[in-house]
């Protein structure tokens, strides 16, 4: 929090005791009032004076922040924009707001008002209710425009202060979004006015889709769509047609978000851009497909998106899994290996021929972990194959191949290939059949690096699903190395978590059946603006490795029990995926509560 103010100044008055004519605010009006209550310096405020009388078009709160001062006295926070608005919002009694887009109705917000007034006044509605309708401004002393609209819109005017910047932003994007939107409506109603009655004429709409998919208006709205994503870190993106609207939701930190309710036939333009943009088939609506799309940010970053359809009693669905070529590169520490696991995983990796398993259910991280550790054991001399469904992210340094089943090129006839092909180290996507399992244990015994993916719930069971796959006890014993399981926990946000206490019968059962002492505190979520006030900025991955000694591979056998197998491994120093997010709710890194959201409880295994 920024420091407790002195009361109330002339030169900013409260806006509740304010009567005067209405003004901008003023760079040396607000220079002043720093001065006055030593947050800076008179130097520095008469030298920005001197710098800037020029800049006048740029709003007095921004030339102050980026001259990227600290306070005078201690702690000696830097006086940024945040610290700025919180500091104008306690002298002129507004309260302050940060512009959250996933929060706001846009379609509700941006028919408040039109889109030439909001600019003139430079001012964003945020909220509207029955009674009340909330908006954003930068300039606290201009007061016409809610004099004018009180009487317009017959409900409370609520000034809330914003940021400058975002106000400008967003006042575009929005409306910029909801015109599109608008005009694509009106495209498809000169076209063809319809009222649908049942489910069949529904379906049939979909199927006619009869807005343009390269309509500029629909277009606008993907490339706003696929920006508002990639900036709020969205892992996917869910366009899901509904009877009357489709819903729009983003997939942020593991938890999906309604951004955007659309009208259904809106709905269905943006989903044909989008297949055309991944050279999908348009005409096929009845039958899922698969697509991908690759596309460069403005600060000339690559990213891939993976498409896939799937037809629904409303039309299709369409899910966009975003690939961060950045994050598929991760060190083992960004990931969340803890050192302990970074030794014993890369001593796995230095054999020069057995099977690493990385195991764990969809969404938790295991391409992820994949492609970071091939990029990190890749060497010019080697020779990296993989054979994927699809391929996630194209590395140029490896020979990647597609399976594709209308041509019979499976998991196992990729393999077969591939071990023709002279390779070092090979990567299967997934060894989901008994003949993709036999050709990855073929490859391991013919003195090849193989990892793979399996989905089970913790390392050992990998033993037991290889049995129920067909592969005989006595291969998995000569060519298992080793098998990674791994979750994925929400990250406390660094900026504002907090330390508390610890609530003992969460701790018990978190690290049961093991006795591991209680720790004094933990840290927990708090939420502020770089968080979205959830608490939480980010994931990482919980882990646990199974690596199998003589005597463990000796007990292997098709009777083997998997939780036999487990307590052996406990014995022998395997630290589990329990233990592991309990280390770093120790470490301040996440929660009890997210770790027993996704980790199963040992009754489960």
């Amino acid at each position: 929090m920024v420091k407790k103010f002195v009361e109330k100044q002339p030169l900013l008055p409260l806006i509740s005791e304010w009567r005067g004519e209405d003004h901008p605010l003023a760079l040396d009006q607000l220079l002043a009032a720093l001065r006055d209550e030593g947050i800076i310096s008179e130097k520095g405020g008469h030298i920005l004076q001197q710098a800037t009388h020029f800049a006048s078009r740029v709003h007095p709160l921004i030339l102050i922040a980026n001259q990227e001062w600290r306070e005078l006295s201690p702690p000696h926070r830097q006086i940024d924009i945040h610290y700025l608005l919180l500091w104008l919002a306690q002298r002129t009694g507004l309260r302050r707001v940060t512009i959250d887009p996933l929060k706001i109705d846009l379609a509700a917000t941006t028919a408040v008002i039109s889109r030439a007034y909001a600019t003139r006044y430079h001012i964003l509605p945020l909220e509207v209710t029955a009674d009340k309708v909330v908006i954003a401004t930068a300039q606290p002393y201009i007061r016409e425009w809610m004099r004018e609209l009180h009487p317009l819109l017959k409900k409370d005017i609520e000034p809330v202060l914003g940021d400058p910047a975002a106000i400008e932003r967003y006042l575009g994007e929005f409306y910029n979004l909801s015109d599109s939107i608008r005009k694509a409506e009106r495209e498809e109603e000169k076209k063809q006015p319809s009222s649908l009655s049942n489910l069949e004429q529904l379906i049939e709409l979909g199927r006619q889709g009869r807005l343009d998919a390269n309509d500029q208006h629909v277009v606008n709205v993907v490339d706003w769509l696929l920006q508002y994503a990639f900036e709020q870190r969205a892992s996917d993106i869910h366009i899901e047609p509904r009877r009357e609207v489709g819903n729009i939701r983003l997939r942020i930190d593991g938890l999906l978000h309604l951004v955007y309710s659309l009208p259904g036939t809106i709905v269905n333009a943006v989903t044909s851009r989008l297949k055309i943009l991944a050279r999908m088939d348009l005409a096929e609506k009845r039958r899922p497909q698969d697509g991908r799309i690759k596309t460069r940010l403005a600060d000339q970053r690559e990213i891939e998106l993976r498409l896939s359809s799937m037809p629904t009693a409303f039309g299709e669905k369409l899910v966009i899994r975003i690939f961060n070529p950045e994050v598929l590169i991760s060190s083992y520490g960004e990931l969340g290996f803890h050192q302990q696991i970074i030794e014993q995983w890369s001593q796995l990796l230095r054999h020069k021929h057995g099977i690493v398993l990385v195991t764990g259910p969809t969404g938790s991280g295991k391409t992820t972990t994949l492609y970071s550790t091939l990029r990190q054991i890749y060497r010019p001399e080697i020779n990296l194959c993989t054979i994927e469904d699809p391929i996630e992210n194209v590395i140029a340094e490896f020979n990647q191949t597609q399976v594709q089943e209308n041509i019979d090129i499976t998991f196992a006839v990729g393999v077969r290939t591939l071990l023709r092909q002279d390779p070092d180290i090979i990567m299967v996507g997934e060894m989901r059949d008994h003949a993709t399992s036999d050709s990855a244990i073929q490859a391991a015994l013919t003195g090849h690096l193989v990892l793979s993916t399996l989905h089970t719930n913790d390392s050992t069971s990998a033993v037991t699903r290889l049995l129920d796959l067909g592969v005989p006890s006595y291969l998995i014993q000569s060519t298992l190395l080793g098998v990674l399981a791994q979750r994925l926990v929400r990250i406390l946000c660094p900026h504002c978590k907090a330390k508390g206490g610890v609530d003992e019968l969460q701790w018990r059962e978190l690290v049961r059946p093991w006795r591991v002492k209680l720790p004094p505190a933990v840290y927990h979520p708090v939420g502020c603006e770089k968080c979205r006030h959830s608490g939480y900025l980010g994931r990482q991955g919980i882990y646990e490795l199974f690596v199998p000694d003589k005597e463990i591979r000796q007990t292997i056998s098709p009777a083997t029990v998997s939780q036999a197998l487990r307590d052996l491994a406990y014995k022998k120093g395997m630290q589990s995926l329990r233990l592991d997010g309990a280390r770093k709710v120790q470490e301040g890194l996440t929660t009890i509560d997210e770790v027993l959201k996704v980790v199963p409880a040992p009754d489960e295994l």
